[in-house]
């Protein structure tokens, strides 16, 4: 195995040239990262932050994760999130991820948004509550026209445990924000009273 590992060094998710043992990116692609300015957008009615672009070295990592199960890659874009987000988005908050519908999670085998959660609570302390749940058609948004994903996800947002006070909702990518938007609304039904999101990555333009 050792060996193998000096044959064989750790490849950059988005070059795919050689990158440092523990790195998902090349040094090269972490200078290409496509930052976004400080502040949070407000994307149908939730208060959203993301530290990239969804674009470049930042995209391979999001595909890396969703569709190559590159788990591991979870942690360095936690890492961009907890380095760089406001102060106030994460203090007192509970990280709650958005779902992924049963037969995805059946077929991919986890949920990345989870994924990004879990690696964010290990690094901040916020405690972490998978409560919300997603039923109805397993439609992706891939492929689904701007109109189509700003009426809302396919299927439905449903929670299944106790809803938290303050939320801080976790996904990988934000397009229009209404798979946010859905979420939000079934955790302020459920008793929430705050909500804002963090995602590694904001779709240029949004």
């Amino acid at each position: 195995m050792v060996l193998g590992g000096l044959l064989a060094p750790p490849l950059c998710w988005s070059c795919q040239g050689a990158a440092r043992r523990g790195d998902a990116l090349c040094r090269g692609c972490r200078g290409l990262l496509p930052r976004l300015a400080a502040e949070p957008v407000w994307l149908c009615g939730v208060r959203v932050w993301a530290p990239l672009a969804y674009s470049g070295p930042a995209r391979d990592l999001v595909s890396a994760l969703k569709f190559r199960g590159a788990v591991g890659v979870a942690d360095p874009m936690a890492a961009q999130i907890a380095a760089n987000a406001p102060c106030d988005l994460l203090q007192g908050s509970t990280l709650v991820p958005v779902p992924l519908h049963p037969k995805r999670f059946r077929s991919r085998g986890y949920n990345q948004a989870a994924a990004i959660a879990e690696a964010l609570a290990q690094r901040t302390g916020l405690a972490l509550a998978d409560c919300l749940v997603r039923t109805g058609p397993p439609v992706t948004q891939v492929g689904r026209h701007r109109a189509e994903r700003r009426a809302g996800p396919a299927g439905s947002i449903g929670i299944e445990a106790e809803a938290p006070e303050r939320v801080l909702l976790v996904d990988d990518v934000v397009t229009t924000g209404a798979t946010l938007a859905a979420c939000q609304k079934a955790l302020r039904e459920a008793g929430t009273s705050e909500f804002s999101a963090v995602v590694f990555a904001r779709t240029l333009g949004r």
